[in-house]
């Protein structure tokens, strides 16, 4: 069933895609722009230019009047826009939705891609969590992975980032590169705990068609490590997080007390969203749009958005296929769901043919039921995730 709507609800949370990058990772699946050094006139063009139609759209989304508690700008590498135009795309949420107090700014960036007054300008504008992607601690691997910095700029950025002391301070870790050794993951996994971030994410690679990787490996062939590795990658990172007094709060996140990040438990909660930018998704009215991957058709695509005064057709997301998505967001959360909200919003008879499809499970010990939440455990449940999902998603299918 297509439904014309307005793209509102109350959604407090806002994704902002910047797709720009000095060079594309051998991994990378995300719609990006490759745009070189900040430094060349051209690229400052492409940047404002793309900006301009960015505010366009945000002016253009109708508001409900909720002020926005996180704000997330991904990417990309969001750290090759200059403070004034980052400022420009805040001022332009505000304008349009407001921002709360106390307000999450987050913001991806890439080691080598900013210096002490870029670092100082983003946290004027609110910025008080960044997402810095390390990837690896060790020069041939960051090679492996057609990264752009050096180790040496990791450890600069690193003391950039507490110079201005930006609160929420994470890095982001990939397991599984192609030649990676255990020995290597774990010195990774020991320097990260030296540094000390508030926040750890930790991502299994996964080979994406089209990528360049996708080109030259196929999963499971050497030199991508073998399953086994991977899987005791993942056991070594939850002991030495863990061991380090990080709570390992979701399958790929670890934060130590206090430190979760709040934009992405939005997600994880299937919670509404607000989307702007180049293939960014939105979620808002139980409805998903994902805007178009290529610079041309996005340009046009909010070209037409305002032509038709912001409203668009978007697909009403039907009960079970929400089920279904909650499921998946919410096991991956060490807190897991709630089986009172699930059977008070799907009905009891979904809750029981859920626990009926997972008993082999709850036997194995992968899920489990704690103060009236179903969780997977830790780590078994979530090295076995897309097992015990596979289940749930043909089960409730039938």
């Amino acid at each position: 069933m297509i439904q014309k709507v307005n793209v509102s609800s109350i959604a407090s949370s806002a994704y902002i895609h910047i797709p720009f990058c000095r060079r594309r990772c051998f991994y990378c699946d995300f719609p990006v722009f490759i745009v070189g050094n900040r430094s060349r006139g051209e690229t400052s063009d492409t940047i404002s230019q793309y900006i301009d139609v960015l505010c366009q759209e945000i002016a253009i989304t109708p508001a409900c009047g909720q002020p926005l508690k996180t704000i997330f700008f991904g990417g990309g590498t969001p750290s090759l826009l200059s403070v004034e135009q980052l400022q420009r795309i805040v001022k332009a949420l505000e304008k349009r939705f407001g921002i709360a107090l106390g307000v999450e700014i987050s913001m991806e960036i890439d080691p080598g891609t900013f210096d002490l007054a870029h670092i100082a300008g983003y946290r004027s504008v609110g910025v008080n969590r960044v997402s810095l992607g390390v990837q690896a601690f060790q020069e041939e691997l960051l090679q492996v992975a057609g990264r752009s910095h050096s180790v040496v700029d990791i450890l600069a950025s690193v003391e950039l980032i507490h110079q201005v002391e930006i609160p929420e301070f994470s890095i982001d870790l990939i397991s599984g590169l192609p030649h990676q050794s255990l020995d290597q993951w774990q010195d990774s996994l020991n320097q990260a705990v030296t540094i000390a971030p508030t926040h750890i994410s930790i991502y299994d690679l996964t080979i994406e068609p089209g990528t360049a990787f996708g080109r030259y490996y196929k999963p499971g062939d050497s030199p991508l490590p073998t399953d086994l590795t991977t899987v005791k990658m993942y056991q070594m990172g939850q002991q030495i997080l863990t061991d380090a007094g990080y709570e390992h709060y979701e399958i790929s996140n670890y934060a130590q007390p206090g430190h979760q990040c709040r934009h992405n438990r939005v997600y994880w909660k299937n919670q509404p969203y607000y989307g702007f930018g180049m293939g960014a998704a939105s979620y808002v009215q139980g409805k998903r749009l994902t805007r178009p991957r290529k610079t041309k058709e996005y340009y046009q695509w909010v070209q037409d958005l305002i032509a038709n005064g912001g409203v668009i057709h978007c697909e009403v997301t039907p009960p079970d296929e929400i089920l279904l998505e909650t499921l998946m967001l919410g096991l991956r959360l060490a807190e897991g769901v709630s089986l009172s909200l699930l059977a008070e919003e799907f009905g009891q008879q979904k809750v029981k043919k859920i626990q009926q499809l997972l008993q082999p499970y709850f036997e194995k010990g992968w899920v489990t039921v704690i103060d009236g939440r179903l969780r997977l455990s830790d780590p078994e449940g979530f090295l076995f995730s897309n097992v015990v999902l596979a289940k749930l998603f043909s089960g409730l299918e039938e």
